[in-house]
């Protein structure tokens, strides 16, 4: 523990003025909620003014979320603290300087995961952001998902060159990562568990001091920086290992004719003292921004963070790598389903009519980050066939064209695929849909478990669905 920054904060007094940069899906909420508690003054959200985000600032202003989706709560929340001037959004940087803690909540993906190195410019841009305009006493906390090792390198450097204060010394620095979903995002933040994890006790405690007023339910748990960032990439790829196992045992019930959801039951159904046999369930791939990529900063982080050689079995690959492999496949294997049901009623992938419903990759979100649709969709336009988008919620998407007449998107069409279990799905009327459509041997693929298989089938479609080897 420093007794300079100790005395520092001392003297500067208890947190009043918080900044938060990047407004999307963890930055707005997040900065709301601070803005919402009496014992916090001011909160102001940094956004750059480019042509492709700035609209956010004036929406963010007249109380309006720029977020799409349902997101319970928080358009009223942003018209209140903005409504009582507690929350401001601002294209002015140099306003860090009034702030008393700053966190940042910056996407940090990899463009290509084979070489491990992640496309941190966002990120980048963002700290220098602040440590151009950081003051001593200041609290920084990075929220975005790192590799290991890199609060406490990367970003301790650059904030120190540019602000030509020590981190430990001068200010405070830690790595409190979220944990959100969209659809449940003020709810994640309140409710959730907060890790927090400072460079030292200091900086800890004063995220600690951050944190704590916006916690309902959640308690906070520290740690230190390096052990905070493995948390946050280690619980997603462990959620990405659940569904790698579910979609393996998926592929492995329809090669041998059984249905997997009459086996997960089965799993289930075990219970006791001591006894955990938790399974997810399988599905069209897995896309989102977090367990795309989180396997990649955990992988990393044994080159960033790595104090002793990796002891582990000699040229077995990572159970994680594979796992994310595993998922990258199924939109491949619902291809596949396509090519082989299409098959059966004497068609091909070429020529024939596909109609896509969904394109994010959660349900009920506009959420379309690295979505499974994506790589399917550009597999059957490779293969020769006509391809339409249906998704309620997405509004667009590059180089897509996105419907929101499904009818218009099913009609003619020879396949229907189902990437996303949208409520409105599960509504879908075999005879109905079968009409619509106007062919004799309609095929339905399910990607996501959301049709009745015996409805469609009796009502005389081909039917293929992940892990329903018991009917394909």
């Amino acid at each position: 523990m420093s007794d300079k920054l100790q005395k520092i904060i001392e003297e500067r007094g208890p947190i009043k003025k918080i900044g938060v940069l990047g407004m999307g899906y963890v930055g707005i909420p997040a900065a709301a909620l601070f803005a919402d508690v009496d014992k916090f003054e001011k909160v102001l959200g940094f956004q750059r003014n480019s042509a492709s985000s700035g609209y956010k600032i004036d929406m963010i202003n007249a109380g309006e979320s720029p977020l799409k989706g349902e997101e319970p709560g928080l358009e009223d929340l942003l018209r209140k603290v903005t409504g009582s001037n507690k929350f401001e959004c601002t294209p002015d940087f140099s306003r860090i300087a009034e702030m008393d803690a700053v966190t940042l909540a910056i996407q940090t993906p990899f463009e290509n995961p084979t070489d491990l190195i992640p496309d941190f410019g966002a990120l980048i841009e963002g700290i220098r952001n602040v440590g151009r305009y950081l003051t001593p006493g200041t609290l920084v906390v990075l929220e975005s998902t790192i590799t290991p090792g890199t609060t406490n390198g990367m970003a301790k450097e650059i904030l120190e060159e540019e602000s030509g204060l020590i981190a430990g010394e001068d200010f405070a620095l830690a790595h409190a990562p979220e944990r959100v979903m969209v659809g449940r995002l003020l709810r994640n933040i309140q409710e959730h568990d907060r890790i927090v994890g400072g460079i030292d006790n200091t900086s800890t405690e004063r995220a600690i001091e951050l944190y704590s007023p916006v916690l309902t339910k959640g308690k906070i748990i520290p740690m230190t920086s390096t052990a905070a960032e493995v948390t946050k990439t280690a619980e997603n790829t462990f959620r990405d290992l659940q569904i790698a196992a579910a979609n393996q045992l998926a592929l492995y019930c329809e090669s041998m004719g059984i249905n997997f959801y009459d086996v997960r039951a089965g799993i289930d159904s075990l219970k006791g003292e001591g006894i955990t046999r938790a399974i997810l369930y399988p599905g069209a791939g897995v896309g989102g921004h977090c367990l795309t990529k989180d396997t990649y900063h955990l992988e990393r982080g044994i080159e960033i963070a790595g104090k002793t050689p990796l002891d582990y079995p000699e040229n077995a690959d990572s159970i994680y790598v594979l796992a994310r492999k595993v998922n990258d496949f199924m939109p491949n294997h619902m291809f596949k389903l396509t090519e082989d049901a299409l098959a059966s009623v004497g068609k091909s992938v070429k020529g024939s009519k596909i109609a896509m419903l969904g394109w994010a990759f959660i349900n009920d979100s506009d959420d379309a980050r690295n979505p499974p649709s994506e790589p399917l969709y550009d597999l059957l336009i490779e293969a020769g066939a006509e391809v339409r988008i249906h998704d309620p919620h997405v509004l667009d998407y590059p180089n897509v064209t996105i419907e929101k007449d499904l009818n218009a998107v099913v009609d003619g069409a020879d396949v229907i695929a189902i990437l996303t279990g949208h409520s409105d799905y599960f509504k879908l009327n075999p005879a109905d849909i079968k009409t619509t459509m106007g062919k004799d041997k309609p095929v339905i693929i399910d990607g996501r478990n959301v049709v009745d298989p015996t409805k469609f089938i009796d009502s005389g479609f081909v039917y293929r669905g992940i892990g329903r080897g018991d009917v394909n």
